[in-house]
């Protein structure tokens, strides 16, 4: 009698063993299979959103040159246009193919709009933008087998900038801050400087005496927080009120004038363009400019 006692015990204990193995096996993930999800499916078409309202369909490639024609001089190295091409191309995927022409998503100028640009140069920029782009035609920038968000700016002032540090958002592993010391030697306007009176300032911040002290400033060396006239602002905020071209600025009074100073054009998130010129000047190709400024990414090929 014990021993059927015995025996029933140790089957129900194992048949529990069993049973809590078979749970845990579906509850955790299998990591045995490393190899990251495939990429999504690709349709070759970009949906450009106009001022109008109108939606206008462009072939990938098509779209492509016209955002490297928009978003960075013809004039660069082609191993900074061929990074431009790449990142470019990356973005408009990461987002589903859906853009504005705009500086909200990237500026976007068709065939009509580089002829009027380019003029009697024409053929030789189209020409030079177009090889670019063949050259890395269906070329993505992955992290961890997904589109990346493939952020990037005109010049930084020395360092890009964390994304969470402008964005105020979850830090995102590709996107940290590099040296970026090239743009202080190859951007002619890296140093800008724009001015307003009092009377402009306190009519823009909604007080009676205008006032503003740094209270501190991000790793990179761009504005963090700011008081104005009692009230805290961020460096982002400033600099969007004021529509100044950098958060890395600095005030200097004269008068009833106040003259903001700042050093590098844009948010500073992702490749710097004249950083990738800077690079390309001494001799890097566009694949280590792409994964210097994107920490930790793979350059993918798409299916045709």
């Amino acid at each position: 009698m014990d021993l059927k006692r015995t025996f029933k015990k140790s089957f129900v204990v194992l048949l529990l063993a069993v049973v809590v193995a078979f749970s845990l096996a579906h509850m955790v993930p299998d990591d045995s299979d490393k190899s990251a999800p495939p990429l999504p499916e690709v349709n070759d078409v970009v949906q450009v959103r106009q001022a109008d309202g109108s939606v206008r369909e462009v072939a990938l490639e098509e779209y492509v040159v016209g955002v490297v024609s928009a978003e960075m001089p013809v004039s660069f190295s082609q191993e900074a246009l061929k990074a431009q091409a790449v990142a470019s191309r990356t973005y408009v995927l990461s987002r589903d193919l859906v853009v504005d022409d705009t500086t909200s998503s990237q500026v976007y100028e068709d065939e009509a709009k580089r002829r009027e640009k380019w003029k009697e140069d024409f053929e030789a920029n189209e020409a030079k933008i177009e090889a670019c782009v063949e050259a890395t035609k269906g070329e993505v920038l992955t992290y961890q087998g997904q589109y990346i968000s493939a952020l990037f700016f005109s010049s930084s002032n020395g360092k890009t900038e964390n994304n969470e540090d402008y964005f105020n958002t979850v830090s995102v592993p590709y996107l940290r801050s590099v040296d970026s010391s090239w743009d202080l030697e190859v951007s002619s306007q890296v140093y800008r400087e724009k001015s307003f009176t009092k009377e402009e300032l306190n009519q823009i911040f909604e007080t009676d005496d205008f006032t503003l002290t740094i209270l501190s400033y991000k790793e990179s060396g761009r504005v963090d927080q700011v008081d104005v006239s009692g009230k805290t602002y961020t460096g982002r905020e400033i600099r969007e009120k004021l529509g100044l071209a950098s958060s890395d600025f600095d005030i200097e009074q004269e008068g009833n004038t106040y003259i903001f100073h700042t050093v590098g054009y844009g948010h500073g998130v992702g490749m710097s363009q004249y950083g990738a010129q800077g690079m390309a000047e001494e001799g890097y190709d566009y694949r280590t400019i792409l994964t210097y400024y994107y920490q930790g990414v793979e350059i993918e090929k798409l299916h045709s």
